[in-house]
């Protein structure tokens, strides 16, 4: 898979999060068997905002070469990224209070994170 291809995947399911959370917070964490006081709604909100941002940046910077300037750095924070969201949902789905949806988190921050190391530490430039 080409790294603008990949990126470009990125951008949609980020956008696709971003706005789920950013103006339905409550509706999206109901789907994953949650339910959210106001101060989760705030954080649902928050974590919206920050996957909206992350879409810009994948999207804006998809067709960049992959081992040049500052998309060396956004290859290796997408690997941070999502390699810390991956541990992070692990743990939610092993001792969460969730529903079995929680395991798409775990797969998507998995493949994501299988991504970004592929195009970081093995695809040369």
């Amino acid at each position: 898979m080409k790294l603008s291809t990949f990126m470009s995947i990125v951008a949609v399911v980020s956008l696709l999060f971003g706005l789920s959370f950013l103006f339905m917070p409550v509706q999206t964490m109901a789907m994953y068997g949650t339910t959210l006081d106001v101060s989760g709604q705030y954080i649902g909100r928050y974590l919206g905002s920050a996957f909206l941002g992350l879409a810009v940046i994948m999207w804006m910077t998809r067709t960049d070469k992959p081992k040049e300037g500052a998309m060396k750095g956004i290859i290796m924070g997408g690997f941070i990224l999502t390699l810390t969201g991956f541990v992070a949902s692990i743990f939610d789905a092993l001792y969460g209070g969730g529903n079995s949806l929680v395991w798409s988190t775990v797969a998507i921050y998995f493949l994501f994170a299988l991504g970004f190391g592929y195009f970081q530490f093995v695809k040369s430039g």
